[in-house]
């Protein structure tokens, strides 16, 4: 069994590849070939949490499942909050072929499905780009969003305006070529953004209805939990699309959508998979936003770990 870290990963497997593998999961899953259940989640003491997501793809063969360890309080130990691993089976004689270090795929696949996202639903002649928290995963969402589009201004909020500098760096030396703004003010992102990507750990909305502008498309993936918010209800309501990564996921754990349901501003009804999405065409007027939502589902994490292992035997 062969084993790869992150930088190994990294070197071999990019976002438009990840694009493109994911777009083929979601159509395979259309095709009824992928078995997953449930992520099971386990106690362990505290605030500790593991976390086993298992899948099976019936159509490249292969087996996955992502184990997931949470320790909130790592930091003070130097080791990450949260870590990851993929444990890829071939299907054919059921042996485990790979272990592979899963925080860059989990970014990535993130990222890809992102794109594929706003490539259904944003305005094809988005040119603004506004992200709003600079954390881990807003990386590889941007990348997501500007393999689809062709961003001229990226404007970057967070809390803590020292992280958006270093984030500002990450993307040129990326070699990102768009303008890249540095706001004070999250009002001046939404103001300006065709596309607005969030990735935060909120319990409430960053950012106000009233100022997002006219036809915008909103990726929420900060929020993962019910108690958990970062899109606006008044957003939510006034959405004319809205695509979740996994329905079933969505609404067992996004809390802005749990809450606009309790509300009567939104039914579950109104949205669709974003594997139900991809043969759709999304009629918009100048006005109309749209909004994509993700908290994960490891069909997306075994679809980045087959397209990476392949790359890397």
């Amino acid at each position: 069994m062969k084993t790869f870290n992150d930088q190994e990963i990294e070197q071999v497997y990019k976002m438009d590849e990840a694009i493109k593998d994911t777009y083929s999961t979601l159509q395979t899953l259309n095709e009824g070939l992928i078995k997953m259940e449930q992520r099971t989640v386990i106690p362990v003491e505290g605030d500790k949490v593991m976390l086993y997501m298992p899948c099976v793809d019936n159509k490249e063969k292969f087996s996955a499942v992502k184990i997931i360890s949470i320790y909130p309080d790592n930091a003070k130990d130097g080791y990450p909050a949260t870590q990851a691993v993929t444990v890829l089976t071939e299907l054919e004689h059921g042996e485990n072929v790979a272990v592979l270090s899963a925080s860059y795929l989990t970014r990535l696949r993130t990222g890809a499905m992102t794109g594929i996202a706003t490539d259904l639903l944003a305005k094809k002649d988005a040119k603004e780009l506004g992200i709003i928290g600079t954390g881990g995963m807003a990386f590889e969402q941007a990348l997501g969003v500007l393999e689809v589009r062709d961003i001229k201004t990226i404007r970057l909020f967070n809390r803590t305006l020292s992280k958006c500098d270093d984030f500002k760096a990450r993307l040129e030396a990326h070699g990102v070529k768009a303008d890249i703004e540095i706001c004070e003010n999250v009002n001046d992102v939404t103001r300006a953004s065709d596309i607005i990507n969030t990735a935060t750990n909120s319990t409430e909305a960053v950012f106000e209805d009233e100022h997002v502008k006219d036809g915008a498309h909103i990726n929420g993936l900060g929020s993962y939990m019910p108690e958990m918010r970062e899109i606006h209800t008044d957003s939510i309501k006034r959405a004319r699309h809205v695509i979740f990564d996994d329905v079933d996921g969505v609404i067992e754990e996004a809390g802005e959508f749990i809450h606009a349901v309790k509300t009567g501003d939104f039914k579950w009804e109104k949205a669709i998979g974003l594997n139900d999405a991809l043969d759709q065409e999304f009629e918009r007027d100048e006005k109309d936003i749209t909004i994509f939502k993700s908290v994960g589902a490891s069909y997306y994490d075994m679809s980045a770990a087959i397209g990476a292992y392949k790359k890397l035997v």
